[in-house]
C-alpha cells in the first residue's frame, strides 16, 4: 500500500481556523532541531516554499528523489510535491513558506519562470557570483523585514521574492544546455508587459494601451504573447486581473462589491460575470471554497447582495 503522505501549512502544524499569514518565516534549525535534524516527507496545499541554507549541508527528498545540499544553495518547493530534509546538526539558513497566491508567475505557467517555479529544485549558489551573491543577500534581507513588522513591509517583502526567485531561475536557465534562447526577444517583451499590467490592472487598459508603451502594433503584440504563453493578450491581461481579484477574496474581509470597485469594476454585477468567466465560480464560491480547503468547517458570510454574484 502507498504511504500517505500528510499535508501540513507548516511541518507538524495544521491551523484550526487557516493561517493568517502569506508570509512565514523561520530558522533552519528553529523546527528541525525539534524533529532530531529530520523534516519527513510531507507537502503542502496551497504554500511555496523557500530556503536559503547558507552553512551546514543536508539532503532534500522530493517523492523518493534525493539531492545532496552544499552551501550557500536555494532549494525552492512547489504546492503538492512531497519533499522531506535531512540536515547536518551546524546547518544554518532561512525557511520562507508563502501563499502561491501571492507568486507573480503561477507555477507551470507557460513560461521559463512558471517552468522553472514548477519542479522542486537544489541551486547551488556558485561563489564569487555576482547574482548568486545578490540572491543570498535578498533573501537575508527578507528575513530581517518579516521579522522587523516596519510599515510598507507587504511590498518589500513581495519585491524580495520575486528578485530572488527571478535571479535563482537565471542561473538555473544559464546551466540547463540546450534549452531555448530568447533571440528575438519575446520574453523580454511579455516581462515588460507583465510589469505594466501590474502597474494599471486597476484602470482596466485595452491591449492597445499597452501596445503603445512596449512600441509595437496590437497585433505584432498578440503574437508574441502567444509565442511566449499560449494566450492572447486579452486573456493574458485577463487573468492577471483574475489572479489580484483571488488575492483580495482570500486575504480581504470586504465584500465582494467592496473589492470589485477597488479594482476598478464599476459595475458589480459585472465584476461577478467577469470572475465567472474565468473560473468557473462567483465571488462569494470561489472565496468559501478556498476557505474550506484551509478549514472545512469555515464558513464565509458576503456582504454583497446577492444579484452582484
Amino acid at each position: 500500500m502507498k504511504k500517505l503522505v500528510p499535508t501540513y501549512d507548516l511541518y507538524g502544524e495544521r491551523f484550526d481556523n487557516g493561517p493568517d499569514f502569506w508570509l512565514h518565516c523561520e530558522t533552519i534549525p528553529s523546527r528541525s532541531s525539534l524533529h532530531h535534524w529530520e523534516i519527513g516527507l510531507h507537502r503542502h496545499e496551497s504554500f511555496f516554499q523557500i530556503l536559503y541554507i547558507s552553512r551546514g549541508s543536508g539532503d532534500a527528498v522530493f517523492e523518493g528523489r534525493s539531492l545532496s545540499i552544499v552551501p550557500p544553495a536555494v532549494v525552492t518547493v512547489p504546492p503538492r510535491v512531497g519533499h522531506g530534509f535531512r540536515f547536518s546538526r551546524d546547518i544554518d539558513g532561512f525557511i520562507f513558506t508563502l501563499l502561491t497566491s501571492h507568486l507573480r508567475v503561477a507555477p507551470g505557467e507557460r513560461s521559463r519562470f512558471g517552468a522553472f517555479l514548477a519542479e522542486p529544485r537544489v541551486t547551488a549558489l556558485p561563489l564569487g557570483d555576482g547574482d548568486a551573491l545578490y540572491i543570498g543577500e535578498t533573501l537575508t534581507r527578507l528575513a530581517t523585514e518579516w521579522g522587523l513588522r516596519n510599515r510598507g513591509r507587504t511590498d518589500l517583502m513581495e519585491a524580495y521574492v520575486t528578485a530572488a526567485l527571478a535571479l535563482t531561475a537565471r542561473l538555473i536557465g544559464g546551466r540547463e544546455a540546450g534549452g531555448p534562447v530568447d533571440s528575438d526577444g519575446n520574453e523580454r517583451r511579455v516581462e515588460r508587459l507583465a510589469s505594466l499590467v501590474h502597474q494599471h490592472f486597476r484602470s482596466h487598459k485595452p491591449a492597445a494601451f499597452y501596445a503603445r508603451e512596449l512600441g509595437i502594433t496590437p497585433t505584432h503584440l498578440n503574437r508574441v504573447v502567444r509565442s511566449v504563453t499560449g494566450q492572447s493578450v486579452r486573456d493574458f491581461i485577463a487573468r492577471k486581473l483574475t489572479d489580484e481579484i483571488k488575492r483580495e477574496l482570500v486575504f480581504s474581509q470586504e465584500s465582494a462589491q467592496e473589492i470589485a470597485f477597488r479594482l476598478g469594476f464599476t459595475d458589480p454585477a459585472y465584476f461577478s460575470r467577469f470572475f465567472l468567466r474565468q473560473t468557473g465560480k462567483t465571488p462569494r464560491g470561489w472565496r468559501e471554497a478556498e476557505r474550506a480547503k484551509r478549514d472545512p468547517a469555515a464558513r464565509t458570510t458576503d456582504e454583497a447582495p446577492q444579484s452582484s454574484e
